[in-house]
């Protein structure tokens, strides 16, 4: 006998989750839906490998000797650094630069999968997560980045997200360049800095303006006073500098002119941009209810390079620890003229949305938008006898339900009938069909209807009357097995509508 010690212990590893077949249908569910906007607005599936050699997926990853901070990675036999995608937006990039000839432009197309994060794992924040993304790349004008507002919005209702509790920001990082470009932090010499700014405005919803104003300047203490928790660096930017940025980044920023940012040419192409895609989406019939302009908008990644989008449910919901919060973002997106062009040498405009789908599943489950509940458990074939002939005529009742459209098992363990039943419980299966000697020798089958069974073992106490009603169980002629189990079928499904 091994040594206890010896067993290798089953553990998961940090920042990864296991999907069970709820979730998983879920999922596929609430996809089935996102994906019918996306082809409802003349968006084509395509699809890109995990894996990119690191060099494709941009300068926005560190530069060393081992390229595994932010990214999974590891050297392949030819001595090339490969990577996990950290997002479906680099790799879209590579395949239509390598593919540019052969697509015709603009190329919309839409794409579903993982993606990886080598970061420090906690609450709701994972290393591997599922994303849904719409790009359209190959349209230089804001008119690509407003109907990708407009489509988020449809694809919010089409989940059953009702207006009031769903709004797409829109926001753009040439008004936050030219901001940062008037107040001094223009070059690739701030470019920390500038980081360092556009993270601390993206906190301006959890945080406010006196907090955030701290992270632009000297920093701030987790806790909110000093040696409560840890302390996150400021920006060092003056009192002047931080207003600035405050009062040009509010919902509904404007420029200061003592700080220059009106007049800086940056940020006015910006604020054209957002005057344009407003005008469009209004006349489209999407009002401040649904898309709403707002400077306070940043987004965290680098590569952004115009308007910049954020799906947010206003709605305030349970989380998963049963909280009631404003569940805040679900996706995001922008344009990213860079990706695409540094592959070309030549201009490649490119506008894209990423809707985070762990996160959108989790809210929508928590309001009651996504139930799995028409998912019905298959019927279970109990095995009595192992002899090759009773196994035989078990697999043709299974294939006869099979044939009529019913899911359903033959029961492939080795225990008796009652841990069978067990089982079929445990299985939340509908319907168990017995066999046994007896009954095989006059043709006959038992049915149990299991749901109206635990119904009524719920009901009944008194055991004689227990007996007498044996409930919920039938016994036919193996020819109306199907008819019989669809009947009871029939029957729970319309329980379930009545809601009993």
């Amino acid at each position: 006998m091994a040594d206890k010690s010896e067993k290798t212990k089953a553990r998961l590893p940090r920042g990864f989750a296991d999907r069970s077949a709820e979730d998983i249908r879920a999922v596929e569910k609430m996809m089935a839906t996102i994906r019918s906007v996306y082809e409802l607005y003349g968006f084509e599936p395509v699809d890109q490998p995990m894996i990119e050699y690191t060099d494709a997926l941009g300068k926005f990853l560190p530069d060393q000797d081992r390229p595994n901070e932010g990214v999974f990675s590891f050297q392949d036999d030819d001595e090339q650094w490969l990577s996990l995608r950290y997002d479906l937006t680099a790799p879209t990039a590579r395949f239509v630069a390598e593919n540019f000839d052969k697509l015709p432009k603009p190329y919309r197309s839409y794409r579903s999968g993982w993606v990886f994060r080598n970061e420090k794992p906690g609450p709701g924040r994972f290393r591997q997560f599922m994303q849904f993304d719409a790009d359209t790349i190959g349209t230089p004008g804001v008119a690509a980045d407003a109907e990708m507002a407009m489509m988020m919005a449809d694809v919010m209702e089409a989940l059953g997200i009702k207006r009031g509790d769903y709004v797409i920001r829109v926001n753009n990082r040439k008004v936050l360049d030219g901001v940062l470009e008037a107040i001094g932090l223009g070059g690739e010499d701030n470019a920390g800095r500038r980081l360092t700014v556009l993270r601390a405005i993206d906190k301006l919803d959890k945080l406010g303006p006196e907090g955030v104003k701290l992270l632009l300047g000297p920093g701030r203490w987790d806790g909110g006073k000093e040696g409560e928790g840890d302390f996150a660096k400021g920006a060092g930017l003056d009192d002047a500098q931080a207003e600035a940025v405050l009062l040009a980044t509010a919902r509904n920023g404007q420029a200061g002119q003592d700080s220059g940012v009106s007049a800086n040419a940056v940020y006015q192409e910006g604020v054209g941009e957002l005057a344009t895609i407003e005008a469009l989406v209004r006349a489209a019939g999407y009002g401040e209810d649904r898309v709403l302009m707002d400077r306070s908008v940043v987004r965290g990644l680098e590569y952004y390079t115009g308007p910049v989008f954020e799906a947010e449910l206003l709605a305030e919901i349970p989380n998963d620890e049963g909280q009631i919060v404003r569940f805040g973002s679900v996706g995001g997106g922008g344009r990213y003229d860079g990706l695409v062009s540094r592959f070309r040498g030549e201009p490649v405009p490119a506008t894209g949305f990423s809707i985070g789908v762990s996160r959108l599943m989790t809210a929508l489950k928590n309001l009651g938008k996504l139930d799995t509940s028409d998912v019905i458990a298959p019927v279970v074939v109990l095995v009595m006898d192992k002899d090759t002939e009773s196994l035989g005529r078990y697999q043709k009742m299974v294939a006869d339900l099979r044939a009529a459209g019913i899911r359903c098992e033959m029961y492939l363990g080795g225990a008796g009938m009652k841990a069978q039943l067990k089982y079929a419980d445990r299985r939340g299966s509908p319907v168990a069909i017995i066999q046994g000697g007896d009954e095989r020798a006059r043709g006959e089958v038992q049915i149990k209807d299991l749901i109206e069974g635990a119904r009524m073992s719920a009901e009944i106490t008194d055991n004689a009357e227990w007996r007498a009603a044996r409930p919920a169980q039938v016994t036919v002629a193996e020819g109306e097995l199907v008819a019989e189990v669809k009947r009871i079928l029939a029957a729970q499904a319309e329980e379930r509508a009545r809601g009993r």
